[in-house]
């Protein structure tokens, strides 16, 4: 089984309306589609740049009016899924329940079905300047092209919920991510890569680039996609199937061989996931 997936480096600048912000994504969607991907990967928070369009006054809208954009995003990447027949997973964007909001990823089926999943590791920030709520449920998503799980940039820190992904069947990973500066942006990075080797399977990442100069605590932005590998002999000897020029508006393409997982987590170099010490530590499932 082979899937062909590409990873968008949404770049942020503001805007004056909500069709503004369509255009730019039916951009990237057709990008990927004239590459014929089956899944299209857009960062966390990108949606944040709807805040750009802001009041009467001019000032950016707060962090609260973003749930109100819901409906029309939510049908803006259903049509363009079913439209192109790719599985597109719109990045993160704020919902609301019962006053509480969540930083919630979207999985958009060609066949029109929406699966959701909420951040499950709060980030210090979310919690103080936005009063983010966390989600309390691992979701994993059957696909035509396999199963997929979905962690939003801080999760992929903690190894602990990768190991329940990849137990329940997860083969490829998603992590969309937003990150501000160089540090944030190596803390997600190079845990995607430990992830890869601790459960041998892919992880495919990226971040918004850009800026929203109104916009508090999206002014910067630094990012770029990958897509990665295990570290043994079928695949590159860095583990980096591709990558995009960091800090610049572009999407990069790749196509993952799930055989070859199967193929290292039996023969590889080293087998990481079947000779984990469960009889030491929690299997987690």
């Amino acid at each position: 089984m082979k899937m062909r997936v590409s990873a968008v480096q949404y770049h942020l600048h503001t805007i004056k309306s909500f069709e503004e912000f369509a255009a730019q994504v039916e951009h990237y969607v057709k990008c990927a589609e004239e590459f014929e991907a089956d899944f299209v990967l857009f960062p966390e928070l990108f949606t944040t740049q709807l805040m750009s369009i802001g009041d009467k006054n001019g000032k950016a809208l707060p962090i609260e009016a973003l749930p109100g954009y819901t409906e029309q995003y939510r049908s803006l990447f259903q049509g363009l899924a079913q439209r192109t027949g790719m599985h597109l997973i719109g990045g993160t964007h704020i919902t609301e329940e019962n006053g509480k909001l969540f930083n919630t990823a979207f999985l958009f089926y060609p066949d029109g079905r929406i699966a959701e999943q909420k951040k499950l590791h709060i980030t210090p920030t979310e919690v103080k300047e936005w009063n983010m709520g966390a989600g309390d449920n691992l979701q994993v998503f059957d696909t035509d092209k396999g199963r997929i799980a979905i962690l939003v940039c801080y999760d992929v820190e903690f190894p602990e919920i990768v190991r329940m992904a990849k137990a329940r069947g997860a083969d490829v990973l998603f992590a969309p991510s937003c990150t501000d500066d160089r540090h944030g942006f190596h803390r997600v990075r190079y845990t995607c890569h430990a992830r890869t080797i601790e459960n041998q399977i892919y992880v495919v990442t990226t971040g918004t680039v850009g800026g929203l100069p109104t916009v508090d605590f999206m002014r910067a932005n630094f990012g770029q996609a990958a897509v990665i590998t295990p570290n043994d002999v079928p695949f590159p000897p860095k583990g980096i199937l591709v990558e995009g020029e960091i800090n610049d508006d572009m999407i990069v393409t790749a196509d993952l061989d799930l055989d070859l997982l199967y193929l290292v987590r039996e023969k590889g170099s080293v087998t990481t996931w079947r000779d984990r010490r469960t009889d030491m530590y929690t299997d987690w499932t």
